[in-house]
Order: C-alpha cells, then structure tokens, then sequence
C-alpha cells in the first residue's frame, strides 16, 4: 500500500460576503468595514443558549434562527428576552441567520449592533438551507493537499494520473479530451476531502484548462477543443500510476492484486501501467474505468476468472 506522505493544514477560511452572495442571503445588518472570516463548516441553532445555556455552545459557528427559535423569544417578556439575546450575542458569533423570512427581532438587532454581529435573512426553509450551507462551507473548507499529476474525468469516472515528469500523463489527457472526455487539472491537482469517503480534485486557478506539452509548449484546452472538453472539479474515483517499462519486471496480469493509495486517510483503488513505445495510453485508461465502474456495480472480471479457472481445474482433478 502506497501513501502520499504530504503535510496538510486542516483550517481553511471562506469571507461571509462570499457566503452571503452566494445564498443571496438579504443584509440586516453588517458592522462598516468587517471583514469576518468562516473557519467551522459546522452551523448551529442556538435553542439552548438561548434558554441560558452555554455549556457546549460553539461561537464560531454560523448562528441560524429558525421558527422554533424564533417563536420561543417571543413567548419570553421583554425583560427577559433583551437579557437571553444579550447573553447570546455577546459571544459574538461570525453571523446570525433568519430563516423562512421571519421578522428580526429588533431587541436582536440592538444586541447585534452593540456587539458588531452580523444580522442576515432568508426566505428558504431552516433544514433546506442549513442542509445547503453545510455542504457549501465543507467544500470550502475542506481540508486539502495538492499533488503532481493529471486529473481526467473518463466515463464519469475521476482518474488522477500519477508518475514521473515526461512519463506522459498530459499527452494521454490530450487523447482522451480528443476522444470526449474531460480535462480537470493538469501538472497541479488540488484534492480536498469533502467527506469521510470522498476527494474532489480541481485545478489551481491560474492554470485552470491549460495544459503543457513538451515541445509545443501551453495549450489551452477550452478555447481549442470546447467547453465541453473541461471541467471544474471532479470526485477522484481511481489513481493509475505511469510507470517506463522495465524487462522482465512482473506486472500483474490478471488484476487480482488489490492496490491502494492512501490520501488523508482515505483508501482509493490504484493500478499501474508500465508505459513503452506502442501502448495506447488512452484507450488502456477508457478500459480502466469502465472495469472501476463494474467493480463499484458489485461485478470483478478478475474474480470471475478466477472462479472459472478454479472451477475447470477441480473438474479436470476429478
């Protein structure tokens, strides 16, 4: 078993306006020149503090007021409402979000003002944006590594390119967008793990869609082959690694040998291709994935070979 031994920091931070444009969410009230910063993908509704209970209360988190929340303040008197919502706001969370376009509180607003906390709204349901924002701020935020290599999109499967400089990872890229599939990184693959099983790859921004071919130099791979031939990000599905050929060294031959990569602790299915003079790289890769996908769909052709073999050489013992 491979691992990519790279060190990783796990804090990421995203602006609240890149938040805020994003949901379109309306400004209620935002403190003159604030420049917050999200650094928790976790988002919080704020019952038991509310209530007066701050025990395991997060304030770094994202503060959402639904209806429930909501009509619990107004069951409070004034007095004791002013008291819960001071005692609340004055942990000073990034922002406090209103949902299903509910009136804001102005003893709220008050606190909010006094303590520089931003006040926002939305008219979309409390789980159906809390369910959006979470997975918004966990991309965003997502720890990440970046990794020398190609990264391909073939039959839906996401396919990370591995070997050394020259091997030809980006010649093979070229192929396959020549043959319909997509480019989504080249040279530089940025993967964050968005999740307990998945990684996504992308590319740098400043060399998004390019691609360098020795000898003819950068190539910009949307304005030559289409739109149609990029794409942003993709799940990384399979890693091949591109090996020169070595005589007489043992390849697996039948694919039975299950290997693996690890990356940030997430196990992800590798083959390796020795690469000569002849070997059509694409088509050996369009092969691979259509094989992964099978794998994934509960059917191994490795194993039903060797099923096959077993079984006609116990019946040719008996």
């Amino acid at each position: 078993m491979d691992s990519m031994e790279l060190a990783y920091d796990t804090r990421y931070k995203v602006k609240l306006e890149s938040v805020i444009d994003e949901f379109q969410l309306e400004t209620i009230y935002l403190p003159e020149n604030a420049k917050i910063e999200i650094d928790r993908p976790e988002v919080n509704r704020p019952g038991l503090a509310l209530a007066g209970f701050f025990g395991y209360f997060e304030p770094l988190r994202i503060q959402v007021i639904g209806m429930n929340e909501f009509a619990y303040l107004q069951s409070l008197n004034e007095e004791e409402r002013a008291v819960r919502l001071d005692q609340f706001i004055s942990k000073k969370p990034p922002a406090i979000i209103y949902t299903t376009d509910l009136e804001v509180d102005p003893i709220l607003l008050a606190s909010a003002k006094k303590y520089e906390v931003p006040v926002l709204r939305t008219a979309r349901k409390t789980s159906e944006f809390m369910a959006a924002l979470i997975a918004s701020l966990n991309l965003s935020l997502a720890p990440r590594i970046t990794r020398h290599g190609v990264l391909v999109e073939v039959y839906g499967e996401g396919i990370l390119l591995l070997g050394d400089s020259g091997v030809g990872k980006s010649e093979t890229a070229i192929e396959l967008v020549k043959r319909g599939h997509r480019l989504i990184a080249d040279d530089a693959v940025e993967i964050k793990k968005v999740s307990a099983k998945s990684l996504v790859g992308s590319a740098p921004e400043m060399i998004r869609h390019y691609v360098e071919l020795r000898g003819i130099g950068i190539v910009d791979v949307r304005r030559i082959f289409g739109m149609g031939a990029v794409k942003e990000t993709e799940k990384i599905d399979m890693i091949v690694k591109f090996e020169a050929w070595e005589q007489g060294k043992m390849y697996d031959r039948f694919g039975l040998d299950a290997e693996y990569t690890d990356i940030m602790g997430i196990q992800v299915s590798t083959t390796t291709i020795p690469v000569k003079p002849g070997r059509n790289l694409a088509v050996i890769l369009e092969i691979a994935a259509m094989n992964n996908r099978q794998k994934k769909m509960g059917y191994n052709t490795a194993l039903e070979f060797e099923k096959k073999l077993m079984g006609m050489i116990e019946q040719n013992e008996r």
